[in-house]
């Protein structure tokens, strides 16, 4: 993943020195900008251990448009650190819930009362890239200035857009923030497996992942973890097999990650 690791050595040396809300100073740079060609293979960290299944079930429940984490918990504690048992598991209208149950709100015109519904961006986007794969406006947000008060974490990876050129779909991605050591390996895995899904789905082949950070961190005690990925030598890319099923239908066990080879897991500290 030289993508990957050249943004770990552009922080290093070019971050700047920068407080934060957390109490953990960072080293960030400012609009980060990179790609993947995902026909490469697939784009798992292979200088660390990511953990995979956790990937394959965070995306799901994005897609899920669930708002706490009581099932999540099942598979992965990933989310812990933002909620807890005295919340009930609770994180708001966040991701995955902007991402299908993206709420609207109408005039109903025979009675003059407002009325709510929603609207599944995912699904849009689909249709979209079926029906009219030169649109330019093939768009799902998870941003919503609405509901900031009321969710655990103000959506890091605000909003990405699909783009289909010469029978390829590629899919851009803008990031708020970033936290290359723990974040960004899970949002690049995430968002090539979706493209996947969707390449799936339409009948496309897959072209590129393309990622804006508008703060690529790196926090100060995260600094010797990166330092040791640096040192270590990538293997060759695994492979993402997804059964062919409709994009809706797809389950956690119609996902198989082949030939992952990868260094020793480095742990890293959450900052929340």
């Amino acid at each position: 993943m030289k993508p990957y690791l050249e943004l770990v050595e552009h922080v290093l040396e070019h971050g700047v020195l920068k407080e934060n809300r957390t109490g953990t100073d960072t080293l960030m740079s400012f609009g980060y900008h990179y790609k993947v060609n995902l026909s490469k293979g697939f784009p798992l960290l292979t200088t660390k251990k990511i953990f995979f299944k956790s990937v394959i079930h965070e995306l799901l429940w994005y897609l899920s448009g669930e708002t706490h984490i009581r099932n999540l918990r099942k598979h992965t504690k990933i989310w812990d650190a933002w909620t807890s048992e005295s919340k009930n598991w609770e994180v708001g209208k966040m991701y995955g819930y902007q991402w299908v149950n993206w709420e609207k709100f109408y005039k109903d015109k025979k009675t003059g009362l407002i009325k709510k519904t929603h609207i599944n961006q995912i699904d849009e986007a689909i249709q979209l890239i079926k029906n009219n794969p030169n649109s330019r406006r093939i768009i799902v947000s998870a941003w919503n200035p609405a509901v900031l008060d009321e969710i655990a974490l103000p959506s890091c990876h605000a909003f990405f857009i699909f783009s289909v050129v010469n029978n390829k779909l590629n899919c851009h991605l803008t990031q708020r923030s970033g936290d290359i050591a723990l974040g960004i390996p899970f949002n690049l895995a995430c968002y090539a497996t979706l493209t996947q899904m969707i390449a799936q789905e339409t009948n496309l082949e897959l072209g590129e992942f393309s990622h804006y950070i508008n703060d690529a961190h790196i926090y100060v005690n995260h600094i010797d973890g990166m330092k040791e990925q640096l040192k270590r030598k990538p293997y060759e890319l695994p492979t993402l097999k997804i059964n062919k099923k409709p994009f809706w239908d797809l389950k956690f066990d119609d996902f198989t990650l082949e030939n992952y080879n990868y260094h020793p897991i480095i742990k890293f500290p959450v900052a929340v």
